[in-house]
């Protein structure tokens, strides 16, 4: 890999660490979904710096689209509202 293309892949591996750290560690789960979208987008962007078209569509549109939308959707229809645990 030449030198830009390393930075870039370095670069958008640690935003995808990153992103799937915070899909697991944030309460809000809108924002779980949000985290979790971008870090199935730049998984998709380094698929397709690793020359797999295919794959990186795949992802795109399985990961970051169905999944989330899905997710999203269910959040809606149960209500999204997330209780108060008394701890």
């Amino acid at each position: 890999m030449p030198g830009s293309e390393l930075i870039l892949f370095l670069l958008l591996g640690g935003a995808m660490i990153s992103f799937a750290i915070c899909a697991v560690l944030l309460n809000n789960l809108v924002r779980c979904t949000v985290a979790y979208a971008l870090a199935s987008i730049c998984l998709a962007a380094i698929f397709f710096l690793l020359d797999s078209p295919y794959a990186s569509a795949f992802e795109l549109t399985v990961g970051a689209g169905l999944i989330s939308v899905l997710f999203l959707v269910a959040l809606i229809l149960s209500g999204g509202e997330e209780l108060e645990v008394a701890t």
